[in-house]
């Protein structure tokens, strides 16, 4: 992969690790400056999450807090209707640029 992580970390996950290492090579910061840069990130996007906001990165996507109401569920084994509690879910939105770059188009419109 061109732009930072190796090409062998292609097809698989990629950790703090990997986004602190691209960080320290590609900005030019210490590894401890760039460990805490990809910390403070990560961190000011879970505290907006967990206070039911957007996140909204431009050309990546947005990642989305929904409420979900109680339902009623079944247990597929035993057919056993069962409540389903209210909760939180967090859901991430491509935008239309990520969405042609992972399908190897240009997009014409800016998301």
């Amino acid at each position: 992969m061109k732009d930072g992580i190796s090409a062998e970390r292609q097809n698989q996950t990629i950790t703090r690790a990997d986004l602190t290492d691209a960080v320290y090579r590609r900005v030019g910061l210490s590894r401890a400056e760039s460990a805490e840069l990809v910390e403070v990130v990560l961190q000011e996007m879970s505290d907006t999450l967990a206070a039911g906001e957007t996140v909204k990165l431009s050309s990546f996507g947005s990642f989305v807090v929904r409420d979900k109401g109680q339902r009623i569920g079944r247990n597929p084994k035993t057919g056993v209707e069962v409540p389903i509690s209210p909760r939180r879910v967090m859901v991430f939105k491509p935008s239309n640029i990520l969405k042609a770059r992972i399908n190897g188009d240009t997009a014409d419109a800016e998301d």
